[in-house]
């Protein structure tokens, strides 16, 4: 005969779950509109930047540190929600004629 579980019982935890904690700081998120990227043998740098329209100054708001491996799973990881986004809500329409920013910093640099 089954009884019914205590809700206030211990769950069996599954031994590769990670239990990931999310401030409501960085829930809140920020909002960046262009991204630079640069690489060495170890590393990727990518830089979230909010640049408004008239003004010369941009803000990075985010730097993300990843290695080669991780950049490459990133890549994946949205290229499939992407795919996902675009199957439920049609093609993502892209500007013709992106905007051109100096992107040489005096290193090897590409934008997305």
């Amino acid at each position: 005969m089954n009884q019914p579980q205590d809700p206030n019982a211990p769950q069996p935890q599954d031994p590769n779950a990670i239990n990931i904690e999310l401030s409501e700081e960085i829930a809140e998120g920020e909002y960046a509109n262009l991204a630079m990227i640069a690489h060495s043998s170890s590393e990727f740098v990518i830089d979230f930047i909010r640049l408004m329209p008239g003004l010369p100054k941009a803000k990075v708001k985010a730097r993300i540190v990843v290695t080669p491996e991780h950049a490459k799973r990133l890549l994946s990881a949205l290229a499939d929600n992407i795919e996902r986004f675009e199957q439920t809500f049609g093609p993502i329409k892209q500007q013709p004629d992106s905007p051109s920013f100096p992107m040489n910093f005096g290193g090897t640099m590409g934008e997305a």
